[in-house]
């Protein structure tokens, strides 16, 4: 009898054994499977915010030159400048936008996913969901200014510019003190804006060196 019991313990014994062993087995299988996403995803975001920060770093020059182009432009309306009518053609240039169409599958990815469960690392978690957050204020500040110019500067080229006038060399412009008063607003639209694109470009190289 006392070796049946011992046999019996056995082979219990031998049983839980093997169960702890395949979920052991099991647990470091999904644990090398996790891992192995997690360095995808990282890797994936890294790309994608490269990408991002070229994207800024293009705009941002683009940028400084709308404003530089402004603070040229102003001075001359109301003025008696006798270049006034080729100076104010850069005007137009002001109305060309610039867009920031940020990347972010992959972090879509991850969050519709429930994968953002990946980063076990709370701190990581954090930075990538307060990088993405920055974005959303870039695209304010850029949607602010298409704003601007749709609303001010696009309805003073319907309504106050004469192109007849340019044909004969002049400025087309027909209230000069409106559109002065106009393209200050756009400046600092574009002050905005180049202060959030700063913004995003130093975002990157905090995440980018997070993401190492």
């Amino acid at each position: 009898m006392k070796k049946k019991l011992v046999y019996a313990f056995g082979e219990i014994l031998i049983v839980i054994i093997g169960i702890s062993l395949a979920f052991a087995m099991s647990k470091w299988g999904e644990n090398t499977a996790n891992n192995a996403q997690k360095a995808q995803y990282i890797n994936n975001l890294k790309q994608d915010i490269e990408a991002d920060k070229i994207q800024l770093e293009a705009n941002l020059v683009k940028i400084n030159e709308k404003i530089e182009l402004c603070g040229t432009l102003i001075p001359v309306l109301g003025s008696n400048d006798p270049e006034k009518p080729t100076k104010l053609r850069g005007v137009y240039n002001i109305a060309n936008l610039t867009n920031f169409t940020p990347k972010d599958y992959t972090h879509q990815t991850l969050v519709n996913s429930g994968d953002l469960k990946l980063m076990n690392d709370f701190k990581l978690k954090s930075d990538i969901l307060k990088h993405y957050s920055i974005y959303k204020d870039i695209q304010k500040a850029y949607q602010r200014q298409e704003a601007i110019n749709k609303d001010y500067l696009g309805r003073y080229f319907i309504y106050n510019t004469d192109y007849d006038l340019m044909r004969e060399g002049k400025s087309p412009f027909t209230d000069e003190k409106l559109l002065k008063n106009i393209m200050q607003s756009v400046r600092g639209s574009f002050m905005i804006k180049r202060d959030a694109t700063q913004r995003g470009i130093n975002s990157c190289d905090s995440i980018l060196k997070v993401l190492k």
